[in-house]
């Protein structure tokens, strides 16, 4: 059994999604960031980083409980530990990391940098809001050009799009205007959007009103 510390952000989500995807048993844990949450320090022993999502795997390789925190870390961490979403050979393995990290080193710092700048920020700052939009529509355009060649952003469908999906969607859905001209990427969005792991992993965790 897998313990899921969570909140329903892009990057909760990638891991509630990968382990949908591979049909792990799991238990998600919501830890309100709204709240504080994760500033407590029952959270912060299994993630001194003070982020979500994070994971216990209770049934760890060596027969103990193991905890893996940051998302990209986790979502390989689910692969190698099923076999799955990630080819085993080392080009294959390569094509899925390289396009993970774009989306943990582009994509997802770039996109939440614009979506603060232009929706939380109390007074406009145009230089930032110019900047991050600019690389946004340059990732997005990247995206674009790769989707282009196939249905998947590696050759076959892997934590790399799981990774990238939750802030794709989440993007469009504040910022249409970015993704005007783009072809692929709405093709993409549909077709995992249409994977019933994915709608179900979207919508983990469940927040009590």
């Amino acid at each position: 059994m897998i313990d899921l510390y969570t909140f329903p952000t892009p990057n909760g989500r990638k891991v509630s999604i990968a382990l949908e995807e591979l049909k792990l048993p799991y238990t998600a844990k919501v830890v309100d960031i709204l709240r504080g949450d994760q500033f407590k320090p029952e959270f912060l022993a299994i993630n001194p980083n003070n982020k979500i999502p994070a994971i216990v795997d209770h049934d760890g390789a060596d027969g103990r409980p193991i905890t893996v925190f940051e998302s990209g870390a986790i979502l390989i961490y689910l692969a190698e530990k099923t076999g799955y979403l990630m080819p085993s050979d080392p080009r294959g393995k390569a094509d899925v990391l390289q396009w993970l990290m774009f989306q943990m080193g582009g994509v997802g710092p770039m996109f939440g940098q614009y979506n603060h700048f232009t929706r939380f920020h109390k007074t406009a700052v145009p230089y930032a809001i110019e900047r991050y939009r600019a690389e946004s529509k340059r990732l997005l355009g990247v995206l674009d050009k790769q989707l282009g060649q196939g249905e998947y952003v590696a050759r076959t469908y892997s934590i790399a799009d799981i990774a990238l999906y939750p802030w794709v969607t989440g993007f469009r859905d504040y910022n249409p205007e970015l993704f005007i001209g783009l072809r692929h990427v709405p093709e993409w969005l549909h077709r995992v959007a249409s994977r019933p792991a994915v709608q179900k992993g979207m919508a983990v965790p469940t927040l009590s009103k």
